[in-house]
């Protein structure tokens, strides 16, 4: 058979029950804070922020890899095979440019 509580022990758990509720409610209200809301947010999208740009890095990382892997050789020496012919290209296109925009000039 179960024991009867005496009105002392109700009164405890009552008092105990109450303590609870009320820290419980004071949790609720600090979460539904605006100030909290708006603190969850940010964080929420500053971490966004920064898995979004290292994997951009990343990425970036691996493009200057690949690049560099096809202009030199293992050893690190350029291969000059790869470099004459882009490094002719590139002067070709900045010497458009640079004549084109004289003419516009005159």
């Amino acid at each position: 058979m179960s024991e009867a509580r005496t009105p002392a022990q109700i009164e405890a758990d009552i008092v105990r029950r109450r303590e609870q509720l009320a820290m419980t409610l004071d949790e609720i209200g600090i979460r539904m804070h605006p100030k909290t809301i708006i603190g969850d947010a940010k964080a929420k999208v500053a971490s966004t922020v920064d898995q979004t740009a290292g994997r951009a890095f990343v990425a970036v990382n691996r493009v200057v890899s690949d690049v560099k892997a096809r202009f030199t050789h293992e050893d690190g020496a350029p291969r000059l095979e790869r470099v004459v012919p882009v490094a002719v290209v590139a002067l070709a296109v900045v010497g458009l440019i640079v004549s084109s925009s004289r003419r516009h000039k005159a």
